[in-house]
């Protein structure tokens, strides 16, 4: 008799917080539907999963921050269950370090300030049983007035590669707070794991990891080590070059140069400027036009070195040569990539720098 108590009386204030009535009340033990409906949004920031999952009340003609949600105490950001975010790694919040796992999402709204709890019990009914021992970090946030809003939502905005801001509207609120992630060193911690899988056994596999922490100016001797892994599975010219670029990081001049030597061997002129463009995207122009430089010498009079002779004018801001050069290109090159030089021959004529 007194477990029935306690249900109903659990029931009737989750009723009293969504502010239906008896006849539409959701239960408890059933799987109904709810007013309160479920909902979950999820943002990946880099390889790091972020993902909020909650139900979304409705206003309903009530007064909700300083009414049924009152300034100064604990609100479950949410309705029903506990509002959840889930961390697939560590994280900062407003640069305040969170280590991955799942948390009970809570709030307490003020008029000028509101806290947001990240507690370890993500489990609960709503904050009945919030407890702040179990918080694994509070920070505070300024809300912004906003129209009226009457279904409470989260949004996962202004994603990157290492940060996104996540928001809570609600009736003519807005909260937000800003996730940060350590992609860089997070993804150099994951190659390792993966090229212990079945990519170890492929040349690509390596070769894109070793790139990936050059890119992004990370650990060049374990570069090093992982272009020559994809050199001892299959020497090829991307490797060779990959391999060229962590040793010239690492100040090992005579064997990046031994490197670079083989891979302009092995390469095809196609695939060298194609990988030399490849760089220029990537901001890398020096070392583009210095593949250039050398590719021309394979074979000077080929539509492909033409075309780089016209990259590497335009460089030196010689736009009659650099024309010159590609109209030379497009009288020989294939017929597959005659469209793409004559769109650079009016970009040249328009003086466009066409090496960016």
């Amino acid at each position: 008799m007194v477990r029935r108590y306690v249900a109903v009386a659990v029931l009737a204030v989750a009723v009293w917080l969504t502010g239906v009535s008896g006849a539409e009340a959701q239960s408890a033990m059933l799987n109904l539907p709810r007013v309160s409906q479920r909902a979950e949004v999820m943002q990946r920031v880099g390889i790091t999963d972020i993902t909020i999952d909650y139900a979304r009340p409705l206003v309903h003609g009530r007064k909700i921050f300083g009414g049924i949600a009152p300034y100064g105490k604990v609100w479950r950001a949410g309705a029903n269950e506990n509002t959840t975010i889930a961390l697939s790694d560590p994280i900062t919040i407003d640069g305040h370090a969170l280590a991955k796992g799942t948390y009970g999402l809570h709030m307490i709204p003020g008029e000028s300030s509101w806290i947001v709890i990240f507690s370890r019990n993500s489990t609960a009914w709503g904050s009945f049983t919030y407890d702040q021992a179990e918080d694994a970090l509070r920070i505070t946030v300024h809300p912004q007035t906003i129209a009226d809003q009457d279904v409470l939502s989260y949004t996962i905005d202004d994603p990157t590669l290492t940060s996104a801001a996540v928001t809570m509207r609600w009736e003519k609120v807005a909260v937000s707070f800003k996730v940060e992630v350590d992609t860089p060193e997070l993804v150099a911690a994951s190659l390792r794991n993966q090229l212990r899988g079945r990519a170890q056994f492929e040349w690509e596999p390596w070769s894109e990891a070793a790139t990936y922490l050059l890119d992004n100016h990370l650990n060049a001797e374990e570069a090093s080590k992982y272009a020559q892994a994809s050199i001892d599975n299959e020497d090829r010219f991307e490797n060779e070059y990959v391999k060229a670029r962590a040793l010239t990081v690492l100040g090992r001049k005579d064997e990046a140069k031994a490197a670079r030597d083989r891979a302009i061997q092995m390469g095809t002129q196609l695939q060298i400027q194609s990988y030399a463009r490849g760089l220029q995207a990537q901001g890398h122009y020096e070392e583009a036009l210095d593949l250039f430089r050398d590719n021309i010498k394979k074979d000077p009079n080929s539509w492909v070195a033409h075309n780089e002779a016209a990259r590497l004018a335009v460089a030196q801001g010689d736009y009659d040569t650099a024309l010159k050069e590609m109209k030379l290109a497009f009288s020989s090159a294939p017929e597959t990539f005659r469209g793409q030089i004559s769109n650079l021959i009016t970009q040249l004529q328009n003086k466009v720098d066409i090496n960016k």
